[in-house]
């Protein structure tokens, strides 16, 4: 019996070892997300700027002992990923502007008094939070060792969090997170994924509350 429990603790060990970078990563990126669901601090920017940003930078720093700009902060190739934002903006403006006729996105999305500078202010801030998150902190730092893999990976938990959203947005989430994934690792930066997710949710929010 001690044989076995000593063999199965230097199993851990090992592993721990082995895949030590990878599970800080994961780990903490979802702990993050728990804690951003469960304990929010004042509103929603706020909250996303500690859990999303400040948090995944200190354990960057700290316990990975590396750069936060190896993590998708870099300008990357400019080249590259400023194609896939083109091209990406021009394809969903009118995929967006039909979509805001379907009921359950519409009623959802549908708010009084809409103050376009206000949200789009506000947006920018939650979204560069979120997107360094998922793009940042999670591809980055699997990439590494997982290469393209790093990208299904971080797909799952930015599915997850669109739970309790209209269904059809949910489920276009699992096709959003793989391309936005794809196009910050061709990209080597967070910025076009960034840029493309504003693009869509501002103007898809403008259409059904400032259009008829």
């Amino acid at each position: 019996m001690l044989n076995f429990l000593r063999d199965e603790l230097k199993g851990i060990s090992i592993f721990l070892r082995g895949n030590g970078r990878e599970a800080v990563v994961i780990s903490s990126a979802i702990l993050f997300i728990v804690l951003d669901r469960y304990h929010p601090v004042w509103n929603d920017p706020a909250s996303h700027l500690l859990y999303y940003i400040a948090l995944p930078i200190l354990v960057i720093i700290v316990l990975l002992r590396k750069n936060p700009l190896d993590f998708g902060l870099r300008p990357g190739n400019v080249k590259v990923w400023g194609f896939y934002v083109a091209v990406t903006c021009l394809i969903a403006a009118p995929l967006l502007y039909f979509s805001a006729s379907i009921p359950s996105l519409r009623s959802y999305y549908k708010a009084e008094n809409f103050d376009f500078v206000r949200y789009f202010l506000t947006y920018c801030a939650v979204l560069s939070a979120s997107e360094f998150l998922f793009r940042g902190f999670l591809l980055f730092g699997l990439k590494d060792r997982l290469k393209e893999a790093s990208i299904l990976v971080q797909m799952v938990p930015f599915v997850l969090i669109h739970f309790g959203k209209p269904e059809v947005e949910t489920l276009s989430t699992v096709v959003t997170g793989i391309y936005f994934g794809y196009v910050a690792y061709r990209g080597n930066a967070f910025w076009p994924v960034f840029i493309i997710h504003l693009f869509i949710n501002v103007f898809f929010v403008s259409v059904v509350n400032l259009l008829p």
